[in-house]
């Protein structure tokens, strides 16, 4: 965890190097499935490398060498990582992206860090094996603190405690699929009055684990990296992201990375 968080930390701060410097060529390119890379996801990817390497768990990051699933296979741990989650979002300088550092054990993510650069907020979980675990958010991280012991003491518990306010599911801001809307909109026969948020990259993962959403489908594409952090924090938080057509959450170290469409509930 003190690894994890000071890695995510210090890849944000990489991130907004480059963020907050208009000078910066953010030296944009398209890589083969036509999404973007950018400055800011190498330089990233290179903190939380450096972080973690003396660890020695094997690291699945989107921006990094991918080994063979013959060599995967064999790992009982990894950490998956995405070093800027919501590139898209960053490119549209609307804040909405975040840093994903996950610990999956046997395919279960089991502990996640979140890290939001612009807003220097802080979320984290821990799965046990008993199904217990917890989960906290820091709303800003102090400059200058990097590790578990300097930040734990300004966490809040997740879920917030409840409060009166309407159904409410959250979807992405950038990939409203036609299945996502289709989805949505069965929602409302059930609840009227549901009010929909939109949010950027694993944000919205993260509002369900707060327990300011009930619900997030994605019924379009995404990576292991992706959820495995944000699906580490709402486990912990007592929520769970299922496979839309399996009985089953999701799982992780695949030897196709690609996840299956995914419903994320509040609670199991």
């Amino acid at each position: 965890m003190d690894a994890a968080i000071g890695a995510a930390i210090e890849a944000g701060e990489a991130i907004m190097q480059v963020y907050t410097s208009p000078e910066t060529d953010w030296g944009v390119e398209r890589k083969a499935d036509n999404s973007p890379l950018t400055l800011a996801d190498k330089k990233a990817h290179a903190a939380i490398e450096s972080r973690l390497a003396s660890l020695d768990i094997p690291m699945l990051s989107e921006e990094g060498a991918h080994a063979a699933y013959e060599t995967r296979r064999c790992w009982t741990q990894l950490w998956v990582v995405d070093p800027l989650d919501g590139t898209k979002e960053f490119l549209k300088r609307n804040g909405e992206f975040t840093v994903n550092i996950a610990l999956v054990c046997e395919g279960v993510p089991m502990m996640g860090v979140i890290f939001v650069p612009v807003s220097r907020t802080l979320y984290w979980g821990v799965c046990r094996e008993d199904g217990s675990g917890e989960a906290c958010k820091v709303a800003e991280v102090p400059a200058g603190a990097y590790s578990y012991a300097e930040v734990a003491g300004l966490a809040h518990s997740l879920p917030f405690p409840t409060v009166e306010r309407p159904y409410t599911a959250v979807a992405s801001r950038s990939h409203l699929s036609p299945e996502t809307q289709e989805f949505i909109d069965e929602l409302r026969t059930e609840h009227p009055d549901l009010e929909l948020r939109s949010a950027g990259s694993s944000l919205k993962i993260c509002l369900v684990a707060e327990g300011a959403a009930d619900v997030y489908p994605r019924f379009a594409p995404t990576m292991e990296w992706d959820t495995a952090a944000g699906h580490a924090i709402v486990r912990a938080a007592g929520g769970e992201v299922w496979q839309v057509e399996a009985d089953a959450p999701l799982r992780y170290n695949k030897s196709d990375l690609l996840n299956p469409w995914f419903i994320v509930r509040s609670r199991k």
